[in-house]
């Protein structure tokens, strides 16, 4: 429909597509031939199609499979050898005839500002983050008969992009409150209130599942997520195609509390173990973690937090909806004189925790820590900084997750580590990774404990080699 429905002057009736389905089922594959259609064959003087994703790596996805025919077409015929020039090497791969041209771009608005483009296929719009980059390329368009501007995607996280912009204007169209002949699009999802783990709800999402989409590969993703609630915001995303923006209730308390068993911090004294460092801003929490191995593959893992706050906070509870005064005369938390937290406390427990433990390495944001940072540097602590990105937080966020929910993570009920592992939401980047947020965690919680335990653990797997987890993983399916 989108190429065959034609004006009465012969043109095609859409300019703009919007394509959504779940991933792995050939999204990427039947537009590079479409491009290439669009490239040979749509009767464009000087065609430019272009394959368009966030990065070149992502567009080529979609160019790939045309290019890798055109150059089987050009083995097997002298003439079309003769009509096309095929331009391979790395970030250089495109295909020329004449004043004609395809290839893939990345997504960079102002590079494109003097295009010509007779048709797009954007891929991946969901990690699309602002309008700019569709403009820019639908500006170009001019010029052009016919152009075409197609968007093909799997849903995302990024919920208020031009991803969505474009999804609600298409739902408008289709359910006719909305009139607009140019615009072209479906949208493959399961029905809200759909029980995600019934099968017979996959297809909904899948149009393709059975032949390029495994029912195994589908089983599989569906007992990870009901296992990992990562996995599950993760699975309701790219396989059944509903949008999310995080996994809020990240940690199930009831899992988390299959840890608290106490242990005694003294047995820990020369053991190996490895440090996160979070500190506050102004009058947020400040925490230092500390996480310990296990001696032997598949044992425990053990951690100790320590937690600072000011005392003007302490009165101030009602805030954060959290008995810091109660915490505090258990010990869990120290207050700092005044209303902003005083960092020698944090010093002197940091230096103090280096002599009692075989403390490898302490991860650490650079922001608002220099002072602090080279105070502990000349102390002789191994400081390592841990950005905060998903590229820095994402593998101790994956190890934190997979520990608790295979019951190997022993905090020792820690009551305020508890409150922050339960106002923790996560973030999702476009490749599917995530961290901790304090922007999206509850408004009145804190998640700082949590978010220096995370950097601890993503210090720790560079260098721990422990057992897999996958075990509790392929339990069947049930219900």
């Amino acid at each position: 429909m989108l190429y065959g429905w034609r004006r009465a002057d012969g043109r095609r009736r859409f300019s703009r597509a919007y394509e959504e389905v779940a991933r792995k089922n050939g999204k990427s594959t039947w537009k590079g031939p479409q491009g290439a259609y669009l490239f040979m064959m749509d009767g464009e003087p000087g065609a430019e199609v272009y394959a368009v994703a966030t990065t070149r790596e992502q567009a080529m996805t979609v160019f790939k499979p045309a290019f890798e025919n055109f150059k089987r077409w050009a083995k097997k015929s002298a003439g079309m050898a003769r009509s096309f020039r095929i331009f391979e090497g790395l970030n250089q791969e495109r295909v020329e005839n004449g004043a004609s041209i395809f290839k893939p771009i990345a997504s960079n608005a102002d590079a494109q500002d003097g295009f010509n483009p007779s048709a797009v296929l954007f891929d991946e719009l969901h990690a699309q983050k602002s309008r700019e980059q569709w403009d820019v390329l639908e500006s170009g368009f001019g010029a052009r008969q016919q152009p075409l501007l197609s968007a093909i995607t799997t849903a995302g996280f990024i919920l208020d992009g031009i991803c969505t912009e474009i999804r609600g204007y298409l739902i408008s169209v289709l359910e006719g409150r909305r009139k607009d002949d140019d615009i072209f699009g479906y949208i493959y999802t399961i029905d809200e209130g759909d029980d995600p783990f019934a099968e017979k709800n996959w297809i909904k999402a899948n149009p393709a599942l059975g032949s390029a989409k495994t029912i195994d590969y589908m089983r599989g993703m569906s007992r990870k997520a009901k296992a990992l609630p990562s996995a599950l915001a993760n699975f309701k995303t790219k396989d059944l195609n509903v949008w999310c923006n995080d996994a809020e209730g990240w940690l199930d308390l009831a899992v988390w509390d299959k840890g608290s068993k106490k242990f005694c911090k003294e047995l820990l004294a020369g053991r190996e173990c490895y440090g996160g460092l979070d500190l506050a801003s102004t009058r947020d929490l400040t925490a230092f973690a500390l996480v310990f191995p296990p001696g032997e593959a598949g044992g425990d893992w053990y951690a100790l937090v320590w937690i600072w706050c000011p005392e003007t906070k302490i009165g101030e509870q009602a805030d954060d909806a959290a008995p810091y005064d109660r915490w505090q005369a258990e010990g869990w938390i120290t207050a700092t004189p005044g209303n902003v937290t005083d960092y020698q406390p944090v010093r002197e427990t940091i230096i103090a925790a280096c002599a009692t433990y075989d403390v490898r390495e302490v991860g650490f944001d650079r922001w608002n820590a220099q002072q602090l940072s080279n105070e502990l540097i000349e102390a002789g602590v191994p400081l390592v900084e841990v950005p905060q990105n998903t590229g820095g937080m994402y593998p101790g966020t994956k190890k934190l997750e997979e520990l608790i929910y295979a019951k190997r993570f022993r905090h020792g009920a820690n009551p305020v580590l508890r409150w922050a592992a339960g106002n923790v939401s996560l973030l999702y980047d476009s490749n599917d990774n995530f961290r901790p947020d304090k922007k999206r965690s509850k408004p009145k919680g804190r998640i700082d404990p949590i978010v220096a335990t995370v950097m601890a653990l993503s210090r720790a797997v560079t260098y721990v080699e422990d057992a897999p987890l996958d075990d509790f993983l392929n339990q069947p399916i049930t219900g």
